[in-house]
């Protein structure tokens, strides 16, 4: 959300000196100290986004509906909460929050494997003491998930640093302390992470910011202890989110946060093998929001917009700019074969993506949420097919929402999955396939599985060919892990395996990846077919008797 650092711009009064030359030295340093006084006092303290708009109990419009061409799906069974950022655990079974709130819920598919048809169920609830809103996740090759950090807690904001790992087996929850060398800033008074970004790096490494400095820490995942990361950053992480790229580095586009420019257009890629970060050069046009155009630093969200790798090898990076009048985000295009920027489309008129989600389809185009200024409703819904920035019809509750409400997740299904923080949960249903040098490879895998056995299966791109969904700070929903699904020949239902311990997390990957999955007890015996699926592509079947 937008955590912009501003502060009073009121100019200290020069007293008068002794003598001529030490007043024109005075003079002559004050602009310099104006502009940098941002960076210099530990009091700024952080823009709040506003919390999301209370539930107007309306039903939403379902016109819709009537058009069977209509890409969005109500799910049948509605969520009795306000349902936030949607996860993807590795059996197959989404995890939502209920909004900043302690309570988390369970979305399992039916039998035939249908997310519309699925059920809530509810889970364990946070430990004691953490209740965040706008916070870091990723679900670690383990299988557990994490939640770190937070904008609000309880409701108030305080951009903690507490955090938790989820365990599905156990249904419990644990807590995790925050990386001892994690700095603060603003006068908080206690270290910070916020509401800032993550990633699981190509080895499986959990990689976390702290939102208000440059600290970066990397998880060990069996002691939950943090080891420091990423130096060389050229600003603080705040508004800014992490690419991961093929190459097994990851792309940020710099926000400029605490080192305000107007004109500033810079990227960086951190290089796990050294922990530092570099230049990634200019990014042609300006994708954070500068509001150089209406009112400099002191109007400037400092937002920037997701992005996300295609199959191509492009990153399709959105920008913010909410200056209105006819103005609009810009967007860019880094190639990660040559590590290079071009200018991509801009925006329509007035939208531009300031907090909002974006989501790789299996057609290799980017679905995307747009508003007007800072999250203004109502949003547009826009998709990048690698040539054009086409509109596509929008959810039912779209007059109602503004972007920074919005989140993606791909499902297994090649489905993306919507909330807005409503007890209304959209599918959004892509047209077109994927090509199949796309698609997951199985290599190796058990012909024979028995309900309740443990299993290895390994093969080619089974983290798929991205992240997935973007968001930046704020939200992280990736889910560039292999999932193994079985169908029975005879009745067609449809079960998950847990999946864990992956031997890679790194995207657009051809080595050999393996990974463990857990045949579900309630599994049905007799032949059936056995498929690999990473971001909603699934691999060429393979027969595998249940026994």
């Amino acid at each position: 959300m937008s955590n912009r650092f501003h502060g009073t711009t009121r100019r200290r009064r020069i007293r008068q000196t002794a003598t001529l030359a030490f007043c024109v030295i005075l003079c002559m340093l004050a602009p310099a100290v104006l502009a940098n006084a941002q960076s210099l006092n530990p009091f700024w303290t952080p823009h709040l986004t506003p919390l999301p708009p209370p539930d107007d109990g309306l039903a939403p419009v379902r016109n819709g509906q009537q058009d069977p061409s209509s890409p969005w799906t109500p799910l049948t069974n509605q969520p009795t909460f306000r349902a936030s950022v949607p996860l993807l655990l590795t059996d197959g079974t989404v995890l939502m929050q209920d909004e900043g709130a302690q309570d988390w819920w369970r979305l399992t598919p039916d039998q035939n494997g249908s997310y519309v048809n699925g059920t809530f169920t509810q889970i364990a609830s946070l430990p004691a003491g953490y209740s965040p809103l706008y916070h870091s996740s990723a679900v670690l090759p383990d299988g557990r998930l994490i939640i770190e950090g937070g904008e609000y807690n309880f409701g108030q904001s305080v951009w903690t640093d507490l955090g938790a790992i989820y365990d599905p087996l156990a249904n419990t929850w644990t807590s995790v302390d925050p990386p001892p060398f994690f700095g603060t800033c603003c006068g908080f008074g206690h270290p910070t992470i916020g509401d800032a970004q993550s990633v699981i790096l190509f080895d499986g490494t959990y990689m976390q910011a702290n939102c208000c400095t440059t600290d970066e820490a990397l998880l060990d995942p069996v002691n939950l202890t943090w080891t420091r990361t990423g130096s060389g950053k050229f600003d603080i992480n705040d508004e800014e989110g992490w690419t991961l790229l093929p190459n097994k580095q990851v792309l940020t586009v710099d926000a400029y946060v605490f080192a305000y420019d107007p004109t500033g257009t810079n990227s960086e890629i951190y290089v796990p093998g050294s922990g530092k970060w570099h230049s990634a050069g200019s990014t042609i046009v300006q994708l954070w929001d500068s509001a150089a155009a209406c009112g400099g630093q002191n109007d400037a969200t400092q937002e920037v917009g997701p992005a996300v790798l295609r199959p191509d090898g492009t990153v399709f990076a959105t920008g913010a700019n909410t200056c209105g009048g006819g103005a609009s985000g810009h967007t860019a295009i880094f190639n990660s074969n040559t590590a290079t920027w071009t200018a991509g489309p801009d925006f329509p008129p007035n939208l531009n993506i300031a907090d909002g989600p974006a989501a790789l389809e299996p057609n290799g185009n980017v679905l995307m949420v747009a508003s007007p200024g800072y999250g203004a409703r109502p949003i547009t819904v826009l998709e990048w097919d690698g040539a054009n920035l086409n509109t596509v019809p929008g959810p039912p509750r779209a007059s109602r929402d503004g972007s920074y409400v919005c989140n993606f997740l791909v499902l297994p299904t090649g489905q993306i999955l919507f909330t807005d923080f409503s007890r209304d949960v959209e599918i959004y249903t892509p047209s077109g396939s994927y090509a199949p040098s796309w698609a997951p490879r199985i290599q190796s895998a058990p012909s024979t599985v028995s309900p309740g056995g443990s299993y290895s299966i390994s093969g080619h791109l089974f983290n798929g060919m991205s992240q997935g969904a973007a968001y930046g700070d704020d939200v992280q929903a990736a889910t560039n892990y292999p999932l193994v699904r079985i169908t029975n020949n005879a009745t067609g239902h449809v079960f998950y395996s847990r999946t864990h311990d992956h031997s890679s997390m790194g995207v657009a990957f051809n080595g050999l990846v393996s990974t463990h999955f857990d045949v579900p007890a309630n599994q049905e015996t007799g032949p059936s077919t056995l498929v690999v699926v990473a971001n909603g592509i699934p691999s060429q079947s393979v027969a595998v008797n249940v026994q």
